[in-house]
């Protein structure tokens, strides 16, 4: 059960960055409501997305992001293989390259986590 907390905690302190950030953003660009949010999360993060999104809802009460839609791209893995170079999405946590059978590759996408789009409204 702590661990379960303990990745609540990780993605409840990611949601108050973004919930930053788009404040931040918010602030230089002289808006007060924000209307929609596109995040991209990579599939090789180590952000769960289901924890992330309860995090979210938590986080944006009382904020300017309050009565945004927030989108969520998850980005699926790329990885390189570093013995052969064919590149391959991997199915597990260890990446087998398909070609070689090599368990080593390094991540080309997948790692993501950022805030891609932000819309402002005018209210």
């Amino acid at each position: 059960m702590l661990q379960d907390k303990s990745q609540n905690m990780h993605e409840l302190s990611i949601a108050m960055n973004i919930v930053e950030i788009v404040e931040e953003n918010a602030a230089v660009a002289n808006c007060k409501t924000v209307s929609e949010i596109d995040l991209e999360i990579g599939s090789m993060s180590g952000v769960v997305i289901e924890a992330l999104q309860f995090a979210l809802e938590e986080a944006v009460k009382s904020s300017i992001m309050e009565t945004a839609r927030i989108n969520i791209i998850e980005i699926s893995a790329r990885v390189k293989c570093i013995a052969c170079a064919h590149e391959f999405e991997p199915e597990d946590i260890i990446p087998v390259c398909p070609e070689c059978g090599h368990i080593y590759a390094d991540v080309i996408r997948g790692k993501e986590m950022k805030v891609r789009r932000i819309v402002f409204s005018e209210e």
